[in-house]
């Protein structure tokens, strides 16, 4: 029997309120609008259900992809043979007790950056912008305009295949640059995390949200389909610059381009393919290393099977 039949029979008996889907694209899942088929794809809205899925998919044999937002995300054309769980349905969040808000894996940044600001609460401006959930957040220690997601986060409870749930403290975490314990881990799922902020006045928090979402907008080609950065920021160097600097502003393989606005971003201008971007992305490490010696690594997540 063939895996996802098995996986069927029992989301249909013992799940059936979950939104289960099969060859679902996941252009429609990914910021890129890039990806063939998903053998399966399901839609979890309550921690339980994800719980049991995990359960099932184990029994079943298959490794399943967890996504959010699928803002860091390129997917092959060719589909996957695997069972995607997407997690943006789980959204509860609250303020539990103090400065402390508590808030499942599928709330995007934005909102629980909106929530911290309407709660009086600083500390979460700078994620305002970040297109991800929180789920996805924690695992890359996502950042942006000198916040990162190690300065907020106290404790993640996750769901670890072979151990089960498990509440993990901040130090354990292993927070890095756009690295996190779920980086060398990544079969295990965020069910939650608790950020802890500090008191402040609502309309100042507000103030500088809209300035760092300006300077998002004026700097960033957010108008076309992307994965955001592109690339790691090397030591001592910034992607885009060096990308800028080689003259590779512009350069188009297919639907695929360096975005002529900011060089760290890959755009989809229409029709891109999965090759066409990963095409792009082999040109630019070679043209940067034969210039500057210095290697790009990716930081869009490659996914092919």
């Amino acid at each position: 029997m063939d895996w996802y039949t098995k996986l069927d029979e029992q989301a249909a008996a013992y799940l059936p309120d979950l939104t289960y889907l099969k060859e679902e694209p996941m252009s429609r899942h990914t910021s890129f609008r890039i990806g063939g088929p998903a053998r399966r794809l399901a839609l979890p809205e309550r921690g339980e259900q994800l719980v049991l899925l995990m359960s099932f998919a184990q029994e079943a044999g298959t490794t399943p992809l967890i996504v959010g937002n699928g803002t860091n995300l390129l997917v092959s054309d060719r589909g996957l043979d695997r069972l995607v769980i997407d997690t943006t349905g789980l959204r509860q969040m609250e303020r539990s007790e103090g400065n402390v808000l508590t808030a499942e894996a599928g709330v995007p940044l934005a909102r629980l950056a909106d929530f911290a600001c309407r709660e009086g609460l600083a500390g979460l401006e700078f994620a305002h912008g970040i297109p991800g959930t929180l789920g996805g957040a924690v695992c890359m220690n996502a950042g942006a305009y000198g916040g990162e997601m190690k300065q907020v986060i106290t404790s993640v409870t996750a769901l670890f295949p072979e151990e089960g749930i498990r509440t993990l403290t901040a130090e354990e975490l292993d927070f890095g640059y756009r690295h996190s314990l779920f980086s060398d881990h990544p079969d295990a799922v965020v069910l939650r995390a608790a950020v802890a902020l500090t008191p402040g006045d609502p309309e100042e928090i507000r103030g500088r949200m809209q300035d760092f979402m300006a300077r998002r907008k004026a700097s960033q080609p957010l108008e076309f389909p992307s994965a955001g950065s592109t690339f790691k920021r090397p030591v001592g160097h910034f992607a885009g610059t060096l990308i800028d600097q080689c003259g590779l502003k512009g350069l188009t393989v297919g639907g695929a381009q360096v975005s002529e606005k900011h060089a760290g971003f890959v755009i989809n201008r229409g029709g891109a393919t999965f090759d066409d971007v990963t095409e792009l992305m082999r040109q630019v490490q070679q043209r940067v290393y034969a210039e500057t010696g210095v290697r790009l690594e990716p930081e869009v997540r490659i996914v092919e099977a």
